[in-house]
């Protein structure tokens, strides 16, 4: 029995000890604090560094470095280049006076020269002038498309002189053929291009002729021509329905500084020339020329709209010049196309271009026969300057060389 006692009061101190040592534990760890956590650091990113006011900064704030003072902003200067190109004005030509204008361009009459004037003299010169040797003249002249009454004109008069007077030298031959040729061309012809401003106001110019002849470039060449003889000039660029018609001419009026009124493409061409002619009465300008579109002398309805044109600009008052473009490499062709344009607005002269390639001299002759209307200028190469009034007797000059 002592013994059952003796292991019931150790077990009872052993259970004591234990919820001791229990208690103790716990309340160590509530003393203790508890140890950080290690998770992982999270940073912002750095808020835009900005330069504070001088009234809210604190005291003692240490001023920025230069490595933290915000960087110094740069305007760019390509935009400045850039609005200074767009604003620059062109610079204005000043075209080549046209007085003994187609005396310098002689040389570019070299083929027709060789055609008509050289082979005319060379025939003239022979020893003997017999019948098979007229007839050969008369090839020569209609070859250069002089035409067939002209040429026998010009031979019944050739022969009936140098039988006459007996004319044999090569000076003396070429001298009665100078005569003749200016007498066939037509010395007496007005060739003067109406172009001085009157009272109603500014001289009205409208340029006309077939698809391809080159109007749009001889109303600038012909703009650089009155300029040069001290006429202010307004361009219209009349011819609508050619993509860049009105680019090309509004670029050879700034090159001599004359403005050029244009209108939408595909707009009415009447409309355009009526605002060109009421733009050089604002400007009190002397000359307006109006460049007018390509048409084909066998469309009708084309013929008739040009003929509109006219009649709208003559509400401004009378048109002073209609001026026909004909290419002269065309030959007899071009005097077709030059009595259709004279039936619808009555044609006062002639500009025959490209006489500086394969084109025949002769074509002076006919198409002035033909209407009635002189030549009153030619063109004879590519250059600007290359428009020049047409003169008898220089041109007959550079045909014989």
């Amino acid at each position: 029995m002592e013994y059952v006692i003796l292991a019931v009061v150790i077990a009872v101190v052993a259970v004591g000890a234990t919820v001791g040592l229990v208690v103790s534990g716990r309340r160590r760890k509530q003393v203790e604090p508890p140890a950080p956590a290690r998770t992982p650091v999270v940073t912002a990113p750095p808020a835009p560094k900005t330069e504070a006011p001088a009234e809210v900064a604190e005291e003692g704030a240490a001023p920025p470095t230069a490595e933290t003072a915000a960087p110094e902003v740069v305007e760019p200067e390509v935009e400045e280049v850039v609005v200074e190109e767009a604003v620059a004005a062109p610079a204005i030509e000043v075209p080549e006076p046209t007085a003994g204008r187609l005396v310098r361009l002689r040389s570019r009459l070299s083929r027709s020269q060789s055609t008509l004037g050289k082979g005319l003299l060379t025939l003239l010169s022979r020893d003997r002038l017999d019948d098979d040797t007229w007839e050969e003249i008369e090839d020569t002249l209609l070859t250069a498309d002089v035409g067939v009454a002209a040429t026998q004109e010009l031979v019944e008069n050739l022969r009936t002189r140098v039988k006459v007077l007996g004319t044999r030298t090569p000076d003396e031959l070429r001298a009665l053929l100078r005569e003749e040729l200016i007498n066939l061309i037509g010395p007496d012809f007005d060739r003067t291009v109406r172009s001085v401003k009157h009272e109603e106001g500014p001289a009205v110019v409208l340029v006309v002729g077939v698809n391809g002849v080159g109007k749009t470039t001889t109303t600038g060449k012909l703009a650089r021509v009155l300029v040069a003889d001290g006429r202010r000039v307004v361009l219209g660029a009349a011819d609508t329905f050619r993509a860049a018609a009105a680019d090309q001419l509004q670029t050879w009026g700034e090159r001599v500084g004359a403005h050029t009124v244009r209108g939408p493409e595909g707009g009415d061409p009447a409309s355009v020339a009526f605002d060109a002619v009421k733009q050089g009465i604002t400007e009190g300008v002397d000359t307006v020329l109006v460049d007018t579109a390509g048409r084909l002398h066998t469309k009708t309805g084309l013929m008739d709209e040009l003929g509109k044109v006219k009649r709208v600009v003559e509400k401004h008052g009378p048109v002073d010049e209609v001026l026909l473009v004909l290419d002269a490499t065309t030959g007899q062709n071009g005097l077709v196309q030059a009595r259709v344009f004279a039936e619808v607005v009555d044609i006062t002269g002639i500009v025959l271009t490209k006489l500086d390639g394969t084109a025949k001299g002769g074509i002076v002759v006919s198409v002035q026969r033909e209407l009635g209307v002189p030549v009153k200028l030619i063109g004879l190469g590519e250059g600007a300057d290359d428009l020049a009034p047409f003169e008898p007797g220089a041109f007959v000059d550079a045909l014989l060389g």
